[in-house]
């Protein structure tokens, strides 16, 4: 059960007009941000940083970045952030089996060197201590430059807030979550957990 209930979607003008962002990347407005508007500042400052983080201003597309905050939640365990991420990336033209294969992305050809880079950078910043080293730091400059970097890690750190507010309000999943979480990720032991 959730920590706090979320209030309804159009409990506050100013924050109802900012969530339709999420009509678009999600198809409706997350329980989460929901949840923040009980302080509206809060739920208008992270919808404007959301949006901020996942304007695509360099080569780092919106499904890759939706990938790298799938990466960042997973390895964090935030199954709420999960679903909701893979459901992103499948909505911004992710293939069934680029959703399917992302943990096995290492050694699947479905996934570029660039992206490679990306994503072990995303499994090292997003650890507890973060891992981020020299070797990862090289290899990902190697097809990244510095603003694709700072995107890059904006997604990894907006996806850090995230991972902490959903696991810790134990926000209720929303249907088409759940049902991507069930379609693209059983296989990796993705559950709802205590997002009922």
């Amino acid at each position: 059960m959730a920590l706090v209930t979320p209030l309804s979607q159009d409990e506050n003008q100013e924050v109802s007009e900012l969530a339709t962002f999420f009509n678009e990347t999600l198809g409706f407005c997350p329980n989460s941000v929901l949840t923040m508007q009980i302080r509206p500042a809060i739920a208008k400052a992270f919808i404007t940083l959301n949006m901020a983080v996942m304007e695509n201003c360099g080569r780092v597309t919106a499904e890759q970045k939706r990938l790298i905050g799938y990466i960042t939640s997973a390895n964090t365990g935030c199954r709420y952030c999960e679903a909701h991420t893979i459901l992103a990336a499948k909505r911004y033209g992710g293939s069934e089996e680029r959703l399917h294969s992302i943990w096995q992305f290492r050694e699947s050809t479905l996934f570029t060197d660039a992206e490679k880079a990306a994503f072990e950078f995303a499994l090292a910043a997003s650890s507890v201590p973060n891992a981020v080293d020299n070797a990862i730091e090289t290899e990902l400059k190697k097809y990244w430059d510095d603003g694709e970097v700072v995107e890059i890690l904006g997604v990894i750190s907006l996806f850090g807030y995230l991972n902490r507010w959903n696991d810790t309000m134990a926000t209720t999943l929303e249907t088409n979550a759940i049902n991507a979480g069930s379609t693209f990720l059983q296989h990796n032991d993705w559950q709802i957990s205590k997002h009922q």
